[in-house]
């Protein structure tokens, strides 16, 4: 057996190598208005029509129970004694989540995740029934039903199955129908919020910089690293919409933060634009150990008596170091520098996650080094 702890697994190195051209984002893709967002929505169902792959009525009592409850309000009678003994195997409970957008109006449709909630093998060719979507104040938003769409299969033989995907979650696209609106007075809006996806300052300022100059008027503030308030002007007073359509399209040139991100479970190494190194130095020298079990047969003497062929381990163990490089990276150094200059010395991904850390360590990486 060989074991070269060189190379343990594949390991890709990705380098985000990003031109000295400057590339701008728009304000719609950096930030999001306060008070326009999604609303989520949940319920409880039933999906039927399945293939012998439901719930058991021994290990899922309530799947009964909500069979039992369904019939009752379609006006099906079945007598109270004769409930436990209820069996349905195409019959599988489920919740069902979806989310409610921002300015969805009664009728229109969105698309619904159903996951199953009991011990029921697969929801492939599944229909769901009527399933009321409620919100976090009990209230009814919306009503989903359909046939269901997995993504994946199942095919079984006598010696063995093959299966893609779960199959105990689908969706039902276009699924459920709005039939209650959130009440939402926008255009009426004073002043806007803008909150930055992420929190920077510099970011922060540019955009309001931007929105003044679009402007030609101080109607922009910067009220901390995340938040922008920006006032409607009279213009557009009681038509906050279409004051929006104009803002958000302004481009801004995003500042970010020098962080270089390590997987150590894949290899993988990503850095951004703004990692800078002072002088430093790096000696890196490959380590290479191959252990080979060679086990040998000792048989006992000829004539002997009682003796028995015993398997002896014998171990092989060899080392070699390869040849040690010196890279001197200067004061300053940018991400195609270091990448360069490492790569020059033949330095893998894996060695250089070791070579950042002990850098990293040693003060002169000016970056947040994340470790995942």
């Amino acid at each position: 057996m060989k074991q070269i702890l060189k190379k343990l697994l594949p390991i890709v190195l990705l380098s985000l190598m990003i031109c000295d051209t400057v590339w701008a984002a728009r304000i719609k893709d950096l930030s999001s208005i306060k008070g326009v967002r999604g609303n989520q929505l949940i319920g409880f169902g039933l999906v039927i029509g399945l293939a012998g792959t439901g719930d058991s009525a021994t290990n899922v009592f309530f799947s009964i129970q909500s069979v039992y409850n369904m019939l009752k309000k379609m006006g099906v009678t079945i007598p109270s004694t004769q409930v436990e003994s209820l069996k349905f195997k195409n019959v599988a409970t489920v919740m069902v989540t979806a989310e409610l957008p921002s300015f969805a109006r009664q009728g229109d449709r969105i698309d619904v995740t159903v996951s199953s909630v009991g011990d029921s093998k697969s929801l492939q060719g599944g229909t769901l029934l009527m399933t009321p979507l409620k919100g976090p104040d009990s209230s009814t938003y919306g009503v989903a039903q359909g046939p269901l769409s997995i993504g994946g299969f199942e095919v079984a033989g006598g010696g063995g199955n093959v299966q893609k995907k779960h199959l105990t979650v689908g969706r039902v696209v276009n699924g459920a129908l709005i039939e209650r609106e959130l009440p939402h007075e926008f255009n009426a809006k004073a002043e806007l919020i803008f909150a930055l996806k992420k929190t920077d300052f510099t970011t922060a300022k540019r955009i309001s910089q931007a929105i003044n100059s679009e402007l030609k008027d101080e109607s922009a503030f910067v009220i901390d690293g995340r938040t922008i308030r920006v006032e409607v002007p009279n213009f557009y007073k009681n038509n906050s919409s279409e004051f929006v359509s104009r803002i958000e399209k302004l481009e801004v040139e995003p500042d970010t933060i020098a962080r270089v991100i390590v997987d150590e479970r894949t290899g993988t190494v990503v850095m951004g634009e703004n990692v800078r190194i002072s002088t430093v130095a790096v000696a890196h020298g490959a380590l290479f150990i191959q252990i080979k079990e060679e086990p040998v047969a000792v048989q006992p003497p000829p004539l002997a008596e009682g003796g028995q062929t015993a398997i002896l381990p014998r171990t092989r163990v060899a080392v070699e170091e390869g040849e040690d490089k010196l890279l001197v990276v200067p004061k300053g150094a940018s991400l195609g520098d270091i990448v360069n200059g490492l790569n020059a010395i033949g330095v893998t991904p894996r060695d250089l996650i070791s070579i950042l850390q002990a850098i990293k360590a040693s003060g002169a990486l000016h970056a947040e080094l994340v470790i995942i």
